[in-house]
């Protein structure tokens, strides 16, 4: 591990009352909000240095009902720095913007190989403190303003699995988002579940789990 992911690393203390342990965090992941959820240290679009959008982003004045998990099909890099994630974000929002002609990047978040989470569409972190709204996406056909797409970096339709790193701040993004959005944790889905898509590839299989802890963690 290098030395800026060790910084990052930091004691979460989980509820009693839900029979959690105390857990040692992976970067991306900041303190517990209270003794059950934790709270993402998101990059917001100003950190990373996105682009500005080509229109104006939309922010709809109602609660999303469910989270929609995608892949991004790019390289499975070994490279797991802060840097990396930043430079992932850049290569979506290019992919999006410039080659589907949209107006920013699709998806509300994006969470790293190694463990970073950045904010995807402009105004999408904001709008996740309030908890009220939030900004309509661009994600999955049909969902996107009644759903909270995240995309895991990476492929994973040949087997692949996600790092430790990457799924530990998956669960806690997708805790966080529940938690503020008044979401069950039932109601977590893959891409592929609403059209004719792969993604989010073997990530799909691990659904169950991922609705298994993120209940653990609303507990």
């Amino acid at each position: 591990m290098n030395a800026e992911n060790a910084l990052r690393r930091r004691l979460l203390l989980t509820g009693a009352a839900a029979g959690l342990v105390a857990a040692t965090a992976l970067p991306g992941t900041a303190h517990a909000r209270d003794a059950d959820v934790v709270e993402p240290d998101v990059d917001s679009t100003r950190a990373w240095g996105a682009r500005s959008p080509r229109g104006s982003i939309r922010t709809l004045d109602h609660r999303p009902g469910r989270i929609v998990v995608h892949h991004t099909v790019s390289d499975n890099t070994s490279d797991f720095s802060r840097a990396r994630a930043h430079a992932h974000a850049h290569w979506v929002q290019d992919l999006h913007m410039d080659g589907n002609g949209w107006i920013d990047t699709g998806y509300h978040f994006l969470v790293s190989r190694g463990g970073w989470t950045t904010e995807g569409r402009h105004g999408s972190l904001r709008a996740l403190a309030g908890g009220t709204g939030f900004v309509l996406g661009s994600h999955t056909s049909g969902q996107n303003d009644r759903a909270i797409g995240i995309a895991s970096e990476g492929a994973y339709h040949a087997g692949a699995t996600p790092p430790r790193a990457q799924w530990e701040v998956l669960v806690a993004l997708c805790a966080y988002t529940c938690s503020r959005y008044r979401i069950p944790s039932g109601q977590i889905y893959g891409h592929k579940d609403f059209g004719d898509t792969l993604c989010p590839g073997v990530v799909h299989d691990m659904l169950p789990r991922l609705r298994d802890e993120v209940a653990a963690l609303l507990a």
